[in-house]
């Protein structure tokens, strides 16, 4: 375990993710933020923790996005201007090096880890798949406007722009497909493709990792007020636990 992260190891070839589900920041940063709390929360990832917390090896980030993005490569992790941010202002005034710095030996760390874990489990089992779970907001234009239009906003969109389909399509289609039974609009690449993680991992595991980066939409809260609709949140935590054994089962049973 780390302060800035928390990996909880468990049997099995699955893992789950939540890189942006943290909140907290380090004192000095929090003195440099320019954004309220409340900016700062609609922009994160909450409750994804609560999503991936679904009996298997987890991943989760204990620190905000805006102190270090452990999604995007180790030179675009730490916010400097709006243009990186949404067009948010981040900062009173400009980090120093020795704040980026800091940030950056986590982003560093946290790769470590990951490299560790996933060589383990690749090493135990054959493969690893993550579940990169995030979330995204879908009402952009402020509270009580209707919300962004469903069909290019699926309530679940399974990002795989870097991930090998000629050796993971089956899994993808079989993730999708229980997802839908589930009752969810379930679809992929819409409007994400996966971030840093999923491709540096595709790279560093070539074959023997897959990442299927999870954007749920945030129809289990109000992204405006962080009001939190419990029983949905379980729910959809309830559907991804059910991917969980065909993942299992298609790795156990593919021909490698």
């Amino acid at each position: 375990m780390h302060e800035e992260f928390t990996v909880i190891e468990r049997e099995g070839p699955v893992i789950a993710s939540a890189l942006h589900a943290g909140h907290a920041m380090r004192p000095e940063l929090l003195d440099a933020c320019a954004l309220s709390d409340t900016d700062r929360l609609r922009e994160e990832d909450p409750h994804t923790d609560a999503l991936a917390d679904i009996g298997i090896t987890t991943v989760i980030a204990e620190r905000s996005r805006f102190e270090v993005d452990l999604n995007r490569p180790r030179d675009a992790a730490v916010y400097r201007g709006p243009q990186e941010s949404w067009g948010l202002r981040v900062w009173h005034e400009p980090l120093s090096a020795a704040q980026i710095a800091r940030s950056l030996d986590i982003h560093d760390r946290f790769y470590e880890a990951m490299r560790d874990l996933l060589g383990r489990t690749v090493e135990r089992y054959g493969a690893a798949v993550v579940l990169d779970v995030h979330s995204y907001n879908h009402r952009r234009g402020g509270a009580g406007v209707p919300v962004d239009d469903p069909a290019a906003n699926p309530e679940v969109n399974i990002g795989t722009g870097t991930l090998p389909r000629e050796r993971w399509g089956p899994l993808v289609d079989r993730v999708a497909a229980t997802m839908r039974a589930s009752g969810l609009d379930a679809r992929e690449n819409v409007r994400f493709r996966g971030g840093h993680f999923a491709a540096w991992a595709h790279e560093t595991f070539v074959g023997d990792v897959a990442v299927l980066a999870l954007e749920f939409k945030k129809v289990f809260m109000d992204e405006w007020s962080g009001d939190v609709d419990r029983a949905h949140l379980a729910e959809l935590r309830d559907a991804l636990a059910r991917c969980v054994p065909e993942i299992s089962s298609a790795i156990e049973g593919s021909d490698r």
